[in-house]
């Protein structure tokens, strides 16, 4: 080959013969700076000849280049003398790279595109929800008149439109009466503030949405508690409504009327602003202009007029009639679809007094059916398409137009004022937090989401799903006394576990309601806010990763990373937890194995999740542990598996969380060692260190008399059905204050899984035996942890005497203030009936603040150690999600994750946290005399950097 058939690669000694350095040095460009190309494959790819051949066309410089292009059959580019060619190429190449700034800004500009689209789709979701609906009963209506019959509607659409012309007629009546100002003022206040149909809408969906829910009443809803409900909602599209038509009115209005007072350049400003929302969907310009014209709060008292009075109307308008299957001759069986009636409360001991409250009852025929039909209702707070407003202050950040409140302060006056009034540079790392949380973007896993919803065609009642039947109502078989009382006993069990059902049912209608609607997003993001004690929570309530298996299992992250070796390694760690049954309490070389042993297993559950021998229904969280399955066999198939993308979120969580902050507090190193704060061969695993107790005592009390000790007997019963398990809900939930009761409940469910205590009174009193002997052994093993939580309740009660509420400033700047206060009872007239609301009283409850403190401040540090964690991963460019104490990301990254996590709890425990907490205490009450903080131990936290199992 001659030189001038040289390959331009290497004609030019800059290159590499095989691929383009990542930086080239260019010899005529001296000033210029060293270029960025990443690497190519040499001239074998095809892609490179054809891009490139505009950019050598030699026919487009004179003096100096062929008019030919030769190619070969491995596609190399050959060029002719003159020697400065390849400098000129070069320049070329240069150039080519200049204008890569140029393809960037076209691509950020389509991204810019793409993001007004969906953020436009985002305001109409959020705005025209309830008008969308109103629209759709109305066209129902004139095709029913056109056609003469009644559209195919599922079940509760039908009904719906039978009740909504009626309604909305009664409401209009209602809106145009001649009654005074004061007449309406009292009994019905704002019922002209919005539209008839639209009102109407919103009472019958939110009505249907209570009874759905309502699994503790039988098909009824508590007066008070709808009323307010819809009072809100009303009040919530009252502000979207007038501002939208004040919107309307402006951009039509093309003369300004200068008798309104208001000058051209306002005008100009106004309908600019309007413009902004309606043709380039400025937001933010938006929402100055709403919070200009916001108004105050109703209150709740305006709002449960209101509903009182839109509920009233109801009742008289929405009627049933069951299937004609009756003779012609008798009259239509119609009848109510909703009764106003008043029930007897339950007495508490020592009370003389009968309380009644008020309820609404549905027909029966208003549930029949209900369930299967959840899906067409209104769900206003659905997953954003965008990411959420960043938050900046107590209403500022979330939803764009729906309300949004940092904390969920249920009322509490004193929690809202602290968290107004806190300066804004103090609690910026919670809004980076919530804002980190809010940017993770999430995608619906759709063959997780086929599988799901094949099982609940078919009925539920496997991974996990409900049963989509009732169980029978047994039948009275005898007259004899003793049968009929067991009869009324089973038949109030019966119908007990079917107003459970129905809810879980419905429950589960909304969450597949929703994955259906976005399946098909190329991703969407969770507005996240706190409880008032620090902790992160979704605002969206159904489908969330915070919620069940089946959900967890729907959601995956919308990016996915390459596994890499450390993210294959990761993922099989990962489904074996998921799998559990004490495989999760294995060393990580345990777990990998037993993942490796069952892969025939693994390839059939992803292949043939439904059909095949069905191995990841046995693992306790089925639904994610087959979205593993489904990752890991797509990887191992794969001729370079580290190469596989991955969208699965992998977990890694805390080892009973509220002990290990308690651990770290105390710097107890035995309450450490046994909950993983220390490298170990294989994790310490504090529920069977509990259940080895608590068999111990039980064995012991087991050789007593039983007759001068009846536990022994109830000992004996359950010497056999002591394991991990059973204990496990009780020790987690023991830092966080679990009562005797709630310790009570918990067993009592693990005992009724088992299914070998029948008899219920026998269930009853082993669950208090076993309760008692699980705190017991509580107490003794982890002394350091109950010292510390004494001291907090100590501290509580010194402060609750003196009629003020606990409260402190968490790690993050973060002030909390514990709500409990005597409730004050408040009573208001309505049309419908004298409503008794409750308010957030004077003077505090002195039990619930010392008893709840301890456990609010540890969710308070756990609260803020993932926040902390949160943050630090943003800034690494770690994709995470939490739930609590479990920490998610790719699988690539969660050795990353792992350091950051590690670092950061330590970062929180070297601040001396009990030291300032009563240090603030001293300052805030001078007067008061606090206990001294209890002893602690030598634990070396920095330990905790080389825990392998502390998150696992």
């Amino acid at each position: 080959m001659s030189r001038s058939e040289l390959p331009i690669f290497c004609e030019n000694p800059y290159l590499s013969s095989y691929s383009f350095p990542y930086t080239l040095k260019l010899p005529s460009l001296r000033n210029a700076s060293p270029l960025l190309i990443p690497p190519l494959s040499d001239s074998a790819d095809d892609n490179y000849v054809e891009s490139h051949q505009n950019l050598s066309n030699l026919q487009l410089i004179p003096n100096g280049f062929s008019s030919n292009l030769t190619k070969t059959s491995s596609k190399r580019v050959f060029i002719q003398d003159p020697p400065w060619v390849s400098s000129l190429f070069m320049k070329n190449l240069l150039f080519r790279s200049r204008n890569k700034s140029g393809v960037k800004i076209e691509y950020q500009e389509m991204e810019r595109r793409k993001y007004y689209l969906l953020r436009r789709r985002q305001i109409k979701v959020e705005t025209e929800a309830w008008e969308n609906m109103v629209e759709e009963y109305k066209e129902l209506e004139r095709e029913m008149c056109e056609k003469k019959l009644a559209p195919n509607l599922p079940y509760v659409k039908k009904l719906i439109l039978g009740w909504f012309e009626p309604l909305r007629a009664a409401i209009e009546k209602e809106q145009k009466s001649l009654r005074t100002k004061k007449h309406k003022t009292a009994f019905a206040p704002f019922i002209d503030a919005l539209p008839a149909d639209k009102m109407a809408v919103i009472v019958m969906h939110k009505i249907m949405g209570l009874l759905m829910m309502g699994g503790k009443e039988d098909r009824c809803v508590r007066v008070v508690e709808a009323a307010i409900q819809i009072g809100v909602a009303i009040e919530h599209e009252v502000r979207i409504h007038s501002f939208l038509e004040k919107s309307r009115k402006c951009q039509r209005r093309d003369i300004v009327d200068e008798n309104q007072g208001i000058s051209s350049k306002e005008a100009l400003l106004l309908r600019k602003r309007v413009k902004s929302l309606i043709r380039r969907n400025r937001v933010l310009e938006v929402q100055k202009l709403v919070r200009n014209e916001e108004f105050k709060s109703w209150g709740r008292d305006t709002q449960a007029k209101l509903g009182c009075c839109l509920i009233e109307l109801l009742t008289h308008t929405a009627y049933v009639q069951p299937p004609v299957n009756q003779s012609a001759d008798s009259p239509p069986d119609v009848r109510p679809a909703f009764r106003h009636l008043f029930k007897i409360a339950t007495r508490e001991p020592g009370q003389n007094l009968v309380k009644r409250y008020g309820v609404i009852e549905c027909d029966p025929l208003v549930l029949t059916g209900l369930d299967r039909t959840v899906k067409h209702m209104i769900i206003p707070y659905v997953p954003m398409l965008v990411p959420p407003k960043k938050w900046k202050g107590y209403d500022k950040g979330g939803y764009f137009f729906l309300p949004s409140y940092l904390m969920r302060t249920h009322g509490s006056r004193q929690q809202q004022k602290a968290v107004r009034t806190v300066p804004g540079k103090q609690m910026q790392k919670v809004y980076e937090a919530l804002d980190t949380l809010g940017n993770t973007k999430w995608r619906v896993n759709k063959r997780i989401l086929g599988v799901v919803e094949s099982i609940w065609a078919g009925g539920g009642n496997i991974a996990g799903l409900v049963n989509r039947e009732d169980v029978p109502i047994p039948e009275l078989l005898s007259d004899d006394l003793e049968v009929v009382k067991e009869w009324k006993w089973s038949v109030r069990k019966a119908k007990k576990i079917n107003r459970e059902r129905h809810s879980q049912r419905c429950d589960m209608e909304l969450k597949l309601s929703v994955a259906r609607k976005i399946k098909d997003e190329e991703g969407f993001y969770y507005p996240h806010n706190l409880d008032f004690r620090g902790r992160a929570y979704p605002m969206h309530p159904h489908l969330n990763h915070l919620s069940s298996d089946v959900c967890r299992g729907i959601l995956e992250f919308a990016e996915g990373r390459p596994l890499g070796k450390s993210g294959l390694h990761w993922l099989k760690i990962h489904l074996a937890n998921l799998y559990g049954g004490g495989v999760e309490k294995l060393s990580y070389d345990g777990r990998i194995s037993f993942v490796e042993n069952h892969l025939w297993d693994i390839f059939d559950s992803a292949d043939k999740p439904l059909n095949g021998n069905r191995w990841w229904l046995n693992a306790e969280d089925p639904f994610q542990c087959l979205a593993a399955c489904i990752n890991l066999s797509e990887a191992l198939k794969s001729s370079s598996p580290h190469t596989v993308v991955s969208h699965l979120p992998i977990h890694q969580d805390g080892s009973c969380n509220g002990l290990q902050h308690y651990a770290a507090l105390g710097r107890d190193s035995f309450e450490a060692a046994a909950v993983n704060l220390v490298a170990g061969e294989k994790p310490a695993d504090v529920y069977s260190e509990i259940a080895v107790r608590v068999h111990e005592i039980m064995k012991k009390d087991s050789n007593k008399d039983p007759a001068t000790n009846p536990n022994a007997l109830l000992a004996k019963l359950l010497l056999g059905q002591v394991d991990r398990k059973l204990v496990k809900q009780t020790v987690m939930t023991s830092v966080y204050g679990v009562t005797y009761v709630g310790a009570r409940e918990q067993i009592k469910r693990r005992l009724e899984e088992k299914g070998l205590i029948t008899d219920d009174r026998l269930l009853f009193s082993a669950a208090c035996y076993a309760a008692k002997v699980t705190l017991a052994a509580l107490g003794e093993l982890f002394q350091a942890a109950r010292a510390i939580m004494g001291w907090l309740g100590d501290c509580a009660k010194i402060i609750a005497s003196e009629n003020q509420p606990v409260s402190w400033t968490t790690p993050l700047g973060l002030p909390v203030v514990q709500p409990y206060f005597k409730t004050q009872r408040h009573v208001i007239r309505t049309s419908l009936q004298v409503l008794a609301l409750q308010r957030e009283g004077d003077s505090v409850e002195v039990r619930k603040q010392r008893t709840a403190f301890p456990p609010n401040f540890v969710h308070s540090l756990d609260g803020s150690h993932m926040m902390m964690t949160a943050i630090a991963c943003r800034d690494a460019g770690l994709r995470f999600a939490g739930v609590h104490d479990s920490f998610w990301t790719h699988a690539c990254d969660v050795d990353r994750m792992n350091q950051i996590l590690r670092q950061k709890f330590v970062d929180l425990y070297n601040i001396p946290v009990l030291e300032n907490l009563l240090e603030s205490f001293e300052t805030s009450y001078p007067a008061l005399s606090f206990p001294p903080l209890p002893k602690r131990g030598d634990f070396n936290l920095e330990k905790v950097l080389e825990s392998p199992y502390f998150f696992n």
